[in-house]
């Protein structure tokens, strides 16, 4: 199993959200747009959401330290999870970014070394993987 640090890019390391704001909200937004502060509505919004995690970063840390999260990518092997199984011990995933499991780990598999599933930001797993760990994803 290896840990990477996201790096904020597009691709493989985002996750697209909607969210519903106030059209008075929405507004605001497009005039900072317009006189040039942010090149378009996600920048801004981006942006925001950055100075937020900045201003709770130690809130994060001591909570992610406390609650024993992997902070970054977490990736889960066939290889991984079958030498856990001849081990004949289970996994307790418990990621803060992004965990993913390999798409040629069987349904069996999972649920044979996937004790518990906790991540906070993104599960990437095959839809049978997710159903079959879907009592265990909290």
């Amino acid at each position: 199993m290896s840990v990477h640090e996201l790096r904020r890019k597009s691709g493989d390391s985002s996750e697209k959200i909607t969210i519903n704001l106030g059209v008075v909200d929405l507004g605001q937004i497009d005039l900072l747009v317009q006189e040039g502060f942010y090149s378009n509505r996600t920048d801004l919004i981006r942006t925001a959401i950055r100075n937020q995690l900045s201003n709770h970063a130690e809130v994060v840390r001591e909570t992610v330290s406390r609650k024993a999260f992997v902070l970054g990518l977490e990736h889960y092997s066939r290889a991984d999870l079958e030498a856990l199984q001849s081990a004949g011990e289970t996994l307790q995933i418990q990621v803060l970014g992004m965990a993913s499991i390999a798409d040629d780990v069987s349904p069996e598999l999972a649920r044979a070394t996937i004790e518990s599933v906790v991540v906070l930001g993104a599960l990437h797993a095959s839809k049978a993987v997710k159903a079959a760990l879907a009592d265990r994803i909290h």
